[in-house]
């Protein structure tokens, strides 16, 4: 663990509501906290400098801190199950991912009386009878055949013997897996207790946690065999509650419960056909429910700090600053929230919206090596040199695979994001001078332009919008995102959509956005269900049959797929992905269409056709670069939009998207594809947005203290777009 780090609770607050802050501090201790309202989160010493303002906070200084631990592993917990006297039985359908993990329990029964525990490993099923008079351990030593159905029970019988079984549910035709095992008990089990599914918690802590699906975890009463093992006592039916993290017992028992840590459901079960792809349509099919080992949800830590946002603090990016001592050096986190205005629209009519969505989806993402190949330059730079690869312990991302092979499905901001920091860089940036930014820190590009230009604005973020939709929204005269707005519900587009259609401006400044649809879990946008169906740019796919979201029961994938393309919304789609290197954009004659003319003042002859802008960048040495996004009317870019600058991307590594292609051959020319459009166009009643679809864009602004064409060109728009006049439709 680091040795000092925390979360938030949310990521937005505003002035008078409390925010509560969870930190450890390994070891327990004194550690150091202040408040400090974030102008640029760069560290980079060739950029234009780490700038924060201090924020006056009553907690400032010394607290004493404990440690706070991270639980990995999604399990179901029973709170109360009564055992009767007698023969008793325990038994699931399992689908195991991962036996060479170890011993991993599917179903357990512990009380005063003992502890009954089924199970597998890499030699076959296995069960444990745990008594006051002495333990008795079984094991088919007959290895299971991973990601296939078998039949699993162990069964104490009323005389004294303890049975175990194991059955495939399609036998192989090279070997039988079929196994039984007995041997006498050493006791009796009976009275009050509780179970766990997908994990041992027998002795009062979660541990050898399950990898794999489960369905039909029961509990069953006067067996007289493993093949007879007797009547229902309990049994929960995965199939229902599937929007809630509830599990529900069908069995005469009622003894109902609760799943920890986000296991993924609506999961095809073991009679799963192929005929339905819908889990609402039959339920029954989608009885089952997949257990990781590194499933995390909330991480559940108490409160260290509770304060109320002082009316004082304006609307802006914040960051509570932690530090602690050791072994002669001072370990510093920072905890990252937004302060919005406390009635939106009262400070400023410009409104920085924060992809904080995105934020979460990403977070915790391990990219093997990453922190080893930062952490020279960010101890050099005085940054925070933490990646996730470099703590596993705090979970993954659903940019990750799980131990077991299968993607990451649910994401969740209730655990430390140590890669979701100001002061942090997150790869050494292949261009001279280059800071290697992504995500908070590269977004603070936009607030230092904005703050340097006496520009005055608010901070929003898309958690904010998902709740109060174009009501919020409409509190702005412009919106400006940051470097990768990717992740959005139904709510956001429905909001952003309205929000042009009742005349706002936009100005969406990164690349890649608007591409993934995510659903908020049932009790809210803290953690989100992400199904990557079909196409598009991923690291793994859903499974046939699993592309509906379990949340909600929608089909998940790309907005493109789903009927609504970026290019719908902002003009520009993802089109073409490469390496972090960046190239200038050229003008070109659009940008001298009347309709456009605010976009060169001060300028007009650098703002010509054939004049370079962008060409110079802290990320990748240039404004166009990495993901890049064009404009395609066939998916809905205006027919009126202007093109008024495009980069063309001539390094090899940069290639269509997956949804681009329709076979092996390239699908146009690569100046059709492999480029990046910026885009203007009108909306009704008198608004409009401007696109810039590049990552990178963002990492030229700052360049000579953020006076340059880009900077000017985005600076001018900003102006214009918050100035309330409409701006009048395109002539016929």
């Amino acid at each position: 663990m680091l040795p000092i780090t925390g979360y938030v609770e949310r990521w937005s607050v505003r002035p008078g509501e409390t925010l509560n802050v969870m930190i450890s501090v390994q070891g327990g201790g004194a550690y150091r906290a202040r408040v400090a309202q974030i102008i640029c989160g760069d560290p980079n010493p060739r950029g234009p400098g780490y700038r924060e303002v201090p924020a006056p906070w009553p907690l400032e200084g010394e607290h004493q801190g404990e440690q706070q631990d991270i639980h990995l592993g999604s399990w179901g917990e029973v709170p109360a199950v009564s055992m009767p006297a007698g023969a008793v039985a325990l038994a699931a359908t399992v689908w195991p991912t991962r036996l060479a993990a170890g011993e991993q329990a599917v179903l357990c029964w512990h009380g005063e009386a003992g502890s009954l525990t089924l199970g597998l490993d890499a030699d076959g099923a296995w069960c444990r009878l745990v008594t006051p008079a002495g333990t008795t351990a079984l094991r088919t030593g007959v290895a299971l055949t991973e990601r296939s159905w078998h039949a699993l029970v162990c069964l104490l019988d009323d005389q004294g013997r303890l049975h175990l079984r194991q059955q495939p549910l399609r036998p192989r035709l090279d070997r039988d897996e079929t196994a039984e095992a007995s041997a006498p008990a050493s006791g009796g089990l009976s009275g009050p207790g509780a179970v766990s599914i997908a994990a041992d918690c027998s002795d009062g802590l979660a541990r050898a946690h399950f990898n794999g699906k489960v369905e039909q975890p029961r509990i069953l009463s006067g067996g007289r065999s493993a093949t007879a093992p007797g009547e229902v006592l309990a049994a929960w039916d995965l199939s229902r509650a599937m929007q809630t993290d509830r599990i529900e017992d069908i069995g005469p028992s009622g003894a109902h419960g609760i799943l920890h840590n986000l296991p993924t459901r609506a999961m095809t079960g073991s009679d799963w056909r192929g005929d339905v792809h819908r889990w609402t349509e039959d339920p029954s099919q989608y009885g089952a429910i997949h257990f990781h080992d590194d499933d995390i949800g909330d991480a559940g830590w108490q409160p260290s700090l509770s304060f109320v946002v002082p009316d004082t603090w304006k609307s802006g990016v914040y960051a509570l600053h932690l530090e602690v001592e050791r072994d002669g050096r001072t370990v510093r986190d920072n905890i990252v929230f937004h302060v919005r205005a406390k009635i939106p629209g009262s400070q400023a009519k410009v409104a920085f919206l924060a992809p904080t969505f995105s934020y979460t989806v990403y977070g915790q993402f391990q990219k093997a090596g990453r922190q080893a190949m930062i952490t020279p330059r960010s101890l050099e730079w005085g940054a925070l040199p933490q990646a996730p690869d470099g703590h596993p312990e705090y979970g993954v991302s659903p940019y990750n695979f799980h131990s077991d092979g299968s993607g990451v499905v649910m994401s969740t901001l209730r655990r430390p994001l140590i890669d979701k920091r100001v002061n942090q860089i997150h790869l050494v940036d292949p261009s001279e001078g280059g800071s290697g930014l992504y995500w908070i820190s590269a977004d603070s590009y936009v607030t230092d332009m904005l703050t340097r230009n006496g520009i005055e604005y608010e901070v929003i973020t898309d958690h904010d919008v998902h709740a109060e939709g174009v009501g919020l929204l409409s509190q702005y005269n412009v919106v400006l995102t940051g470097q990768h707005p990717e992740y959005h519900t139904v709510e956001t587009l429905d909001a952003l959509a309205a929000y042009l259609g009742q005349g706002g401006r936009f100005m969406y400044l990164g690349g890649n956005g608007f591409y993934w649809k995510v659903v908020p879990h049932g009790t809210g946008p803290w953690s989100f269900e992400l199904r990557r169906a079909e196409g598009g740019i991923r690291l793994w796919e859903t499974l046939p049959g699993e592309s509906y979201h379990a949340h909600d029961g929608s089909y998940g994938g790309l907005w493109r797929r789903l009927g609504r393309p970026p290019q719908q919304l902002v003009g520009v789609g993802f089109s073409t992905q490469g390496e972090y290197r960046g190239y200038p954009y050229q003008f070109l004659d659009d940008i001298l269409d009347p309709r456009v003319a605010f976009m060169r003042d001060g300028m007009p002859e650098l703002a010509s056709p054939g004049a370079s802008l962008g060409e110079r960048g802290l990320m990748g040495g240039g404004a166009a670069g990495h993901e890049l996004d064009r404009a395609d009317t066939l998916l809905g870019t205006p027919r009126h939009a202007l093109i008024i600058g495009r980069a063309v991307l001539t390094d090899p590594t940069y290639q269509p998207v997956n949804e681009e292609r329709r076979d092996h051959t390239w699908p146009a020319k690569r100046e059709d594809i492999i480029r990046s459009d910026l885009t203007f166009f009108e909306t009704p009643n008198g608004g409009a947005v401007f696109s810039v679809g590049s990552m990178n864009f963002i990492g030229a602004l700052p360049v000579d203290g953020y006076d340059n064409v880009a900077a000017r060109l985005v600076v001018n728009i900003v102006r214009r777009f918050a100035d309330p006049a409409p701006l009048p439709p395109p002539s016929a």
